[in-house]
């Protein structure tokens, strides 16, 4: 039953990654100067989607407090920077997106336009520095409960938080490809094509940092599944990128997806069945069952959510296919 709960959540979690890691990397290109696209038209491109992709981080929040209220408590207090700094930029790129619109003066526009930027990369790092310090380990007291947040102030932690950075904006501007109009497709599959250098570095530091890292090490308990992380992201980005000069923008997004769903259960798996592991005393480590509730309470959620997941992918096909294609009519080339 917790195993059952615990891939729900990397579900909805590696969901929203992936759907609203579009949303954060199209709010990255709009602090690019330059010629299009512009503002207007790369935000009327995400609009459709934008709020229907949050929905399913509020649900991945919802089955944490549920199913797993001890890794809950754990995540807010020792996690807490890492955690205020993703929902903060959450809530700086919902306000910024809806209230850009409101002003009359383009001077005011980009003062919003702005908050998205800010919004999006504290989302971006905030979530990346998240996975890494569990990746990590942490530091566990003798009750089991983290101590402090500086386990948060390592090197890995800040190179696996830029490399969501990266990730996001390259998964961004292949989003845009598919819907901008036709005249500026190979300018944005050009954009995200150079995007992946940058990514491929930050994947690459990221990894020579967790393998150098001590705590990286002792805290992995398969060690086979974690290398198996970076290899399959540089996979993805050489897929993408070589998708991307043939002008096949579906199969790049498809790429770029799988580089941003990937973390979530390649980390899951690596630390299974621990999720908080101690640095101290491996021993000590809070293992999945412990964090969870009650069995019963597990059952009862469950009749609860049985509904939930087959509404909210209901929900994204249709969206999806009511808003397909480019904003201009024409439709895109996937394959």
């Amino acid at each position: 039953m917790e195993l059952a709960w615990y891939a729900l959540l990397g579900l909805f979690f590696a969901t929203y990654l992936v759907l609203g890691g579009y949303d954060y990397g199209v709010g990255l290109l709009l602090a690019r100067r330059g010629p299009a696209p512009g503002s207007r038209a790369t935000l009327t491109a995400l609009g459709p989607f934008f709020l229907g992709n949050e929905v399913w981080l509020v649900a991945a929040v919802g089955i944490l407090f549920g199913a797993f209220p001890r890794l809950e408590g754990e995540l807010l207090s020792g996690f807490y920077p890492a955690v205020l700094a993703a929902l903060a930029g959450v809530v700086l790129v919902t306000a910024g997106v809806q209230l850009r619109s409101r002003p009359a003066s383009a001077k005011a526009r980009a003062r919003w336009d702005r908050v998205v930027v800010v919004g999006c990369v504290l989302a971006a790092l905030g979530w990346g520095a998240l996975l890494a310090g569990l990746l990590q380990g942490v530091p566990l007291s003798a009750d089991g409960h983290v101590v402090g947040v500086g386990h948060l102030a390592t090197p890995f932690v800040a190179a696996a938080g830029l490399s969501l950075l990266a990730l996001v904006a390259v998964h961004g501007a292949t989003f845009l490809t598919l819907r901008l109009p036709t005249a500026e497709a190979p300018a944005l599959a050009r954009l995200a094509s150079g995007l992946v250098p940058a990514a491929l570095v930050a994947v690459a530091s990221a990894t020579v940092l967790g393998l150098l890292s001590d705590r990286v090490r002792a805290a992995v308990a398969r060690p086979a599944v974690a290398v198996l992380l970076p290899l399959a992201l540089v996979a993805a980005l050489l897929t993408a990128r070589a998708a991307l000069r043939r002008g096949r923008a579906g199969a790049a997004f498809a790429a770029t997806a799988t580089a941003l769903a990937l973390p979530v259960p390649l980390v899951g798996a690596a630390l299974w069945p621990r999720i908080l592991v101690s640095t101290a005393d491996p021993a000590a480590s809070l293992t999945v069952a412990e964090a969870a509730a009650s069995r019963p309470t597990l059952v009862l959620l469950g009749w609860l959510a049985l509904p939930l997941l087959p509404a909210l992918l209901g929900f994204q096909a249709m969206c999806w296919w009511v808003f397909r294609g480019r904003i201009d009519g024409r439709a895109p080339v996937y394959w």
